[in-house]
């Protein structure tokens, strides 16, 4: 089994969930008391958020960078970024390490196309949504990328970071969310992308007809599968 390297606590509410869903992913592949061989560096996702709210990518990407040569240090066979928003640093991340990084939309893109989806919705902060880095790696793999309208992507974000990266969750904020799916439906979307890792927290497939494509479960399945190759 290879040893994951997981650089997260952006937010460590979604974290956890990773570490939840590779650990019991190893058990249900190996049986008995297996669990996953993983280092966790996580960080303080204030220092991360401020940095996101002044533009200084490059600050962030630095800090992220130090976090991935850490591990690289710790030993780590490949490395995972346990959030959407800051693969949009993935190149720093990449420049500080020879352990390849695990990016969590070239796995969501495969999980779509394994589903025949080219056409779907893609919910998530407003860095993830209104910037190219995210769609772009989508759309290298033929996928057409549709967003929420501007006040929708307003609310959207403001419940990741007021409520989700917090650990609340509100009927109201669901409603919201389900809404917009409804919306992206009705444009053409085949599905919809959970983008953002917190997401998951708030709306699950059985919310809604259209598919929903969770990205932290994605990733966490691909890395499993990636650390139990070799075995």
């Amino acid at each position: 089994m290879q040893t994951i390297g997981l650089i997260g606590g952006m937010s460590w509410e979604s974290t956890q969930t990773y570490y939840r869903l590779i650990n019991q992913q190893v058990r249900a592949r190996l049986g008995g008391l297996h669990s996953a061989r993983l280092v966790l560096y996580s960080v303080d996702f204030a220092e991360i958020e401020a940095l996101q709210q002044s533009g200084d990518w490059v600050a962030a990407g630095e800090i992220l960078g130090s976090a991935a040569h850490s591990l690289e240090v710790a030993g780590v066979d490949f490395l995972m970024l346990c959030t959407n928003t800051m693969h949009k640093v993935a190149p720093y991340i990449e420049r500080a390490v020879a352990v390849p990084l695990l990016h969590i939309a070239d796995a969501t893109a495969e999980a779509l196309i394994a589903e025949g989806v080219h056409r779907v919705g893609l919910l998530g902060t407003r860095f993830t949504m209104e910037q190219a880095f995210y769609r772009e790696r989508l759309e290298a793999h033929g996928i057409e990328v549709l967003i929420p309208d501007e006040t929708q992507r307003e609310v959207i974000h403001d419940i990741i970071f007021r409520e989700l990266c917090q650990g609340v969750t509100t009927p109201a904020s669901k409603t919201a969310y389900l809404e917009v799916v409804e919306v992206l439906a009705g444009q053409g979307a085949q599905g919809v992308i959970l983008g953002c890792t917190e997401i998951g927290l708030l709306i699950q497939a059985g919310d809604t007809e259209i598919p929903l494509f969770d990205t932290t479960a994605i990733h966490a399945e691909q890395a499993v599968r990636r650390a139990l190759a070799q075995g």
